[in-house]
């Protein structure tokens, strides 16, 4: 098998001949990794097999001041702290401005700039389309958490009206992507923490999931399969993400569900993308530890299928070269 049918196997619940695998990294966790190899293109031989296209528009990010970078949505982000994301420092969005705050253009061509040429050079890799802050992400950082969450109890006109207005263009992003010939699309919307959903199952069923499953549903109309990237415990949406049309789900976090018990409930209807613990094996285990725990991973969840291997997150700046090596080490040498 090449591993875009590796890939494909996993998510039609039969037994690869090994299990597909990727390792993402944070931007310390990179420059550590190509200090411990001496190599800083030492992830063109990891053996991915996903392939990620980003449909932010090319060069959308600019800087402001020093560490504040602002996005596509005029968005700033004080990256002091956190290089990769970093943290909302301003309002975009007011419900005064609702209607009148410009949202970008889904279908700039500078969204899909390099596409041909990355899609040309594919190789065997399993190509997925990525919509970060997809929804409820999306409309905090525009308008407030604090504004969100409260509109979302209280102020249903207003919050309506913003989820609505991103749902709109993600419906015309995803049209446009999808016209091209990649294998799926993957959303990135955090939903929970470490103990259950921000806004509680009922709002989420009440505003989100209808949502989603009209963004899950564009994806599979054009034939391709829908990924979802939701961190923290969210293993009380399942069934719903099922019904909607999810295909594949990460972060898969050890830390906030028992993976084996989630592959028993779910396992023949959901795939799990992740899994690999990034808050306490990779950075505070020995080698030794993070050879099990993989190695364990790879027989109990990535039996039958139904498994992509990865850390439940991009590796994280404290984890351990040396033990981010040996869970490589493992997964290539299956």
């Amino acid at each position: 098998m090449n591993r875009r049918e590796r890939v494909e196997a996993a998510i039609r619940h039969t037994q690869p001949d090994t299990v597909p695998y990727h390792v993402s990294f944070t931007v310390p966790a990179r420059e550590a990794m190509a200090r411990w190899y001496g190599d800083d293109d030492f992830e063109a031989s990891l053996g991915n097999c996903l392939l990620m296209l980003d449909t932010e528009p090319a060069g959308s990010w600019r800087r402001v001041h020093d560490e504040i970078w602002e996005d596509q949505f005029g968005v700033q982000w004080d990256r002091t702290i956190d290089a990769d994301i970093g943290t909302v420092c301003n309002t975009r969005l007011t419900r005064e401005s609702l209607k009148t705050c410009p949202f970008p253009d889904p279908l700039d061509p500078a969204r899909f700039e390099g596409w041909g040429a990355r899609l040309a050079a594919r190789g065997d890799s399993f190509v997925v389309a990525s919509i970060g802050f997809s929804l409820f992400e999306r409309a905090w950082t525009l308008a407030g958490m604090e504004t969100v969450l409260m509109a979302m109890a209280d102020d249903k006109p207003f919050i309506n009206e913003l989820l609505d207005r991103i749902l709109d263009f993600n419906l015309t992003l995803i049209e446009k992507a999808c016209s091209y010939p990649i294998d799926a699309m993957r959303f990135g919307d955090d939903w929970g923490q470490q103990r259950g959903l921000i806004m509680g199952p009922a709002l989420w069923r009440e505003l989100i999931g209808p949502r989603v499953k009209r963004m899950y549903q564009r994806v599979k109309s054009r034939c391709k399969k829908v990924f979802i990237h939701s961190c923290g415990k969210v293993d009380e949406l399942f069934p719903d993400l099922i019904e909607s049309g999810l295909d594949v789900f990460n972060p898969f976090q050890p830390e906030v569900m028992d993976v084996e018990d989630m592959k028993r409930r779910y396992g023949s209807r959901l795939s799990f993308f992740g899994g690999i613990s990034t808050q306490k094996t990779l950075p505070f285990g020995t080698v030794e530890q993070v050879k099990e725990e993989v190695k364990a991973l790879l027989e109990r969840i990535g039996r039958n299928g139904g498994y992509i291997a990865s850390p439940a997150h991009d590796v994280p700046r404290d984890a351990k070269p040396e033990n981010v090596a040996a869970m490589i080490e493992v997964l290539q040498r299956q």
